[in-house]
């Protein structure tokens, strides 16, 4: 059984973490199928959006403990983050394509912060939130420490991380960790429609976007009104755009290719 599942149906990738047993805590192996999968998903043109999810009760509890407590299976942490959970960020944030974290269950640790690294955010009313780390004396890694502090504010999230209180879904949504919070019965439903509904837009227009976004956080006012110019010139030259532009003058409905 492997512990990353992928599905592709209507553009959409849905790529399941599946480790349940072990509330999909990472392995060494799970790291590795999970870069794989994300490279497949960015090179495949017929994907136009991606889901991540978990199968069972977690989205995801972070780090497999085990495997860093057992002599024979211990990589180390150095090669923890520069060979699992720092380029699963940097994939996460490079595809130009929308991925959505559809969190079914609590979000521990490394779990919370790949989550925190997606474009939008979705989780049902019982999942909670778990900075972990400081809680057997570990620091925050998987950029929690950078994008935590940008989505609520430097005083709380360095109290999340120094206190490791559990959040619920409903606060995450209130102090704006995430994109939105709804019904557990719901919850299905509203990832399926959001996915379809973002693998049917301009592809091309939401990966400039994310690129824009991505700079934000570092650039000054006027690198990112040159590179807003610049990214501007590349969408108007999309098909999607002419397509977008004539629908709009025809009064319908336009039909986006991603191209």
């Amino acid at each position: 059984m492997s512990s990353i599942e992928l599905k592709i149906e209507n553009k959409v990738a849905i790529i399941r973490l599946n480790r349940p047993e072990v509330f999909n805590s990472f392995n060494r192996e799970m790291a590795f199928l999970l870069h794989d999968t994300l490279d497949a998903c960015e090179k495949n043109a017929d994907v136009r959006a991606i889901v991540l999810t978990g199968n069972g009760k977690a989205f995801c509890a972070g780090q497999d403990l085990k495997e860093v407590t057992d002599p024979d299976l211990n990589p180390g942490f150095k090669k923890i983050l520069e060979e699992h959970y720092n380029p699963i960020i940097t994939r996460i944030r490079a595809i130009k394509k929308p991925v959505i974290a559809a969190v079914n269950g609590v979000a521990a640790g490394a779990g919370a912060n790949i989550a925190l690294a997606c474009d939008i955010i979705v989780a049902h009313e019982k999942v909670s939130f778990i900075q972990a780390f400081s809680l057997i004396g570990l620091v925050p890694d998987s950029a929690g420490t950078f994008f935590l502090p940008r989505l609520i504010g430097f005083q709380k999230a360095l109290a999340l991380a120094m206190l490791g209180d559990k959040i619920s879904a409903v606060q995450a949504e209130k102090m704006g960790m995430i994109y939105k919070c709804v019904p557990v019965e719901e919850f299905e439903d509203t990832i399926n429609k959001l996915a379809l509904k973002m693998a049917n837009m301009p592809t091309k227009a939401l990966g400039l976007i994310k690129e824009l976004y991505n700079n934000s956080m570092t650039n000054d006012l006027e690198s990112q009104l040159a590179l807003e110019s610049k990214l501007q010139i590349e969408a108007a030259s999309t098909e999607d755009y002419a397509e977008g532009v004539a629908a709009f003058i025809e009064k319908r409905k336009p039909e986006f290719k991603g191209r």
